[in-house]
């Protein structure tokens, strides 16, 4: 009976290594994420993360805006060589490496006031949700939204 029960023991562990692994490669902030807009709720861009040197980059892939609308507008109120760039393809997120459970150093643009903020983020909910935060000098003054992670 006691072989039985270790070895159903051994059988379960073997059957969750697969979930554990999914879980743990989910845990990387890589891929494709759906931004929900924290002031009205609503989808606002879709942004493609990458890893380049260590450091985590993210990039507009695809504005939501409202039908006859600019469906790719420009950085207007960006600065530097973001100045009147297209936002589609824009490199708005740079700088982030992995310190413990979070991804900081980092910067983020706000295109829509050509800002740049400190950033720092962190995989929730087993992959499926980041939290983004951005700020000015501490990360207690700023603000933050959660993205979702498109399957």
């Amino acid at each position: 009976m006691k072989a039985l029960t270790t070895a159903t023991l051994i059988a379960a562990m073997l059957a969750m290594s697969p979930a554990l692994a999914l879980a743990q490669e989910t845990a990387s902030p890589v891929g494709l994420w759906k931004n929900i807009d924290d002031v009205t709720g609503k989808p606002k861009a879709l942004i493609r993360i990458s890893e380049h040197n260590g450091e985590i980059q993210g990039k507009l892939e695809k504005l939501f805006r409202p039908e006859g609308t600019d469906q790719n507008p420009k950085c207007t109120k960006c600065e530097g060589a973001n100045k009147d760039q297209p936002m589609l393809g824009l490199t708005f997120m740079s700088g982030l490496k992995k310190e413990g459970d979070e991804y900081t150093g980092g910067q983020i643009l706000d295109p829509d006031n050509g800002k740049v903020y400190k950033s720092k983020l962190k995989v929730v909910d087993g992959g499926k949700k980041l939290n983004v935060r951005g700020y000015m000098g501490m990360p207690m003054f700023g603000r933050s939204q959660v993205w979702v992670r498109e399957e």
